[in-house]
Formats: structure tokens, C-alpha cells, sequence
């Protein structure tokens, strides 16, 4: 007579798939590797897919960190209040609809800011413009989109905005009129009617390297312009699949994912075991 399976309640179990400490340990010197450790596991798995590694799945990461108790997440966002939405803006290439607003860059003065204006590209999610003054101006508003449209022939379809004054000059709305653009404008105290500018905001002040305030205009805009570098070539953008704007829109997102995908399928073909059908 063979060996029976023992099945009673709180017997010991052999789990298959069950992941042995020597993986786990791996997982966690690898989040804590000077490379990884300010990134989410969500962008440490797409990193180490590029190079053709697999450790495991994105949600196992967040396990194993939870059990070494490395895992904390804070949220200070409010509920959105029920009104009617604006027109949605969708975009199915670069360079179709465009996001801006302005958010302020505190001065080392209490009490004075600066002031960042800055555009982006909903699609591929790339900053495509932006400027640092000490004031909010709808001139300064019109030099920008007349640098970032007429400057780089830009023939834009869309363009969506808060609902403040710069974003309602007479000569930057006499510009787009020009450019014959669809302009819609958020409503009042509503920030979620804007969500890709208000999530670039929030990465921007997140940066680790974020001063929080600055002594001069020339400091901020030096700031800004290596964030804006960081943020197009190098910041790893969630909604776009873990890839950088840089890479979206030059076209090189397609061959990096068919990679990741590749790496995937070669560790599921090496250990089936540990891909279960759920």
C-alpha cells in the first residue's frame, strides 16, 4: 500500500510553488542595493527584465518586503467631490493633446515663490516645455506655448488646463485660437479634472534632491531643467508600462517590452512549476 497523503487540518504541506529563502533573500538584497532601493518593485522587475533577469512577479516582491516589514505607503489625497468632468482628452500618438499648469517653487524668503510653468505630452507623458518666473503672467504663459507650438511646429489637436488666469490670457487664448486648438479648462478647486500635471507635480516635489525652497530664480531654474532632464530620460513613468517618456516617444518602448516579455516567458519555460493556472 503506498504512502498516503496526509490531510488533515494543520498537517504540513509541500506548496510547489512556494518560493525558498535563499530566493527571498536575493529579493531583498536586491531592493536594498543602492541601484533599487528608492524605486518601487514595479520598476526594480521592469529594470532587471531589460537586462534579461527574473527574480519573481511584481506582487511576490511586495510580499516578501512586507514580511521583512520594508513596505510603508502614505496617501494625502481627498475625496473627489461629485460634478460633472470636463471633455476627456485622449491621444493616440505624441504631440496630439497636451497638459500644463503652474505650481509654486518656494523661496527661501516665508511667503514668496516661484513659479514653474510646465507642459506635457498626455500620451507619451514627456515634458515638452516649461519655464520658472517669479510671477504668474499670462505673457509669460504665451511665450512658453508660443516657443513650444510655433517653435517646434507642433500641430496640436488639444490642450487642457486649470482654470486660473494665466491660463486664460486674452493672448495665449488669441494664440490657440490661431492654432486652431481645443482648449478645456478644469473646474474651480478641482485638481483631479487635471490628474497627469498634478502626478508630475507630485513626482517633482517627491525627488529626493528636491531642495523645498530656493535662494534665487537662476537656482530653481537650474533645479528644474536637470528634473526635467531626469524626468524624460531616465524616471521610469508607471502609466506607460515602466518605460521613460524619452523612450515612448521616440518608438524604442515597443522593443524593450517584447524584451521584458521574452525574459518572462523563458523563466516560465525553466520553472513552469511556479506559474499555476489561477
Amino acid at each position: 500500500m503506498g504512502k498516503r497523503k496526509d490531510r488533515r487540518k494543520g498537517s504540513k504541506k509541500r506548496v510547489i510553488r512556494k518560493m525558498s529563502p535563499e530566493r527571498k533573500k536575493e529579493i531583498i538584497e536586491q531592493c536594498n542595493t543602492p541601484r533599487f532601493r528608492d524605486l518601487n518593485p514595479y520598476e526594480i522587475v521592469a529594470l532587471l527584465l531589460n537586462e534579461g533577469s527574473y527574480l519573481a512577479s511584481v506582487r511576490t516582491f511586495y510580499r516578501v518586503l512586507k514580511e521583512q516589514d520594508m513596505l510603508h505607503h502614505r496617501s494625502n489625497l481627498r475625496v473627489a467631490s461629485r460634478h460633472a468632468k470636463p471633455p476627456e482628452r485622449a491621444a493616440t500618438a505624441s504631440d496630439q493633446v497636451y497638459t500644463w499648469d503652474i505650481t509654486y517653487m518656494a523661496r527661501t524668503v516665508k511667503g514668496l515663490f516661484f513659479y514653474a510653468y510646465v507642459i506635457s505630452d498626455i500620451f507619451d507623458k514627456s515634458i515638452v516645455g516649461w519655464a520658472v518666473h517669479e510671477e504668474e503672467s499670462g505673457r509669460y504663459s504665451s511665450d512658453l506655448f508660443e516657443r513650444t507650438l510655433k517653435g517646434r511646429k507642433v500641430k496640436l489637436k488639444a490642450l487642457h488646463a486649470d482654470n486660473g488666469g494665466p491660463m486664460k490670457g486674452i493672448t495665449l487664448m488669441a494664440l490657440l485660437r490661431e492654432l486652431k486648438v481645443d482648449v478645456s479648462h478644469s473646474r474651480p478647486r478641482t485638481s483631479n479634472d487635471n490628474p497627469f500635471i498634478e502626478s508630475l507635480f507630485k513626482t517633482m516635489k517627491y525627488r529626493a534632491n528636491y531642495p523645498g525652497r530656493f535662494e534665487d530664480l537662476n537656482e530653481a531654474r537650474l533645479w528644474m531643467a536637470a528634473f526635467v532632464h531626469w524626468y524624460n530620460t531616465e524616471h521610469l513613468h508607471s502609466s506607460i508600462g515602466y518605460v521613460t517618456p524619452e523612450q515612448m516617444r521616440s518608438g524604442q518602448a515597443e522593443a524593450i517590452f517584447e524584451q521584458r516579455n521574452r525574459t518572462m516567458r523563458d523563466a516560465q519555460a525553466k520553472h513552469p512549476e511556479r506559474w499555476g493556472s489561477r
